[in-house]
């Protein structure tokens, strides 16, 4: 089993409880706080769907926007010497900072992926 589930671009956590032998977990890097739980794994996977879709019905019946996670903005704070480096070697290429750290990222995300 993975140490995340993932349904409709929800991510979920998996934890084990020793006191009372029961899986758990709540929806991840999202606002609101939506938990599931079931006996075993396919039971949790089950949970965790039914969660997310109680979640998406609750938002739509109170006319909100529902939450959604990682949408694909973050803040960086690499320090003075290492933004301004990124920021000249992406003028010098004619494109945007953001193309240099995407891609950077993209790069280094890829070859770890292949290392594992």
């Amino acid at each position: 089993m993975s140490t995340m589930l993932d349904y409709k671009g929800y991510l979920g956590s998996i934890e084990c409880s020793d006191d009372d032998e029961v899986l758990h977990g709540r929806l991840e890097v999202f606002r609101d706080l939506v938990t599931y739980e079931g006996t075993d794994a396919k039971g949790l996977k089950a949970a965790f769907q039914e969660a997310v879709d109680d979640y998406l019905a609750l938002c739509e019946a109170e006319g909100r926007t529902p939450d959604m996670p990682l949408k694909g903005s973050f803040n960086v704070r690499p320090g003075r010497d290492l933004h301004r480096r990124a920021m000249l070697f992406a003028r010098r290429r004619g494109v945007n900072l953001n193309t240099v750290v995407s891609e950077a990222l993209r790069r280094y995300l890829d070859r770890e992926d292949d290392a594992a």
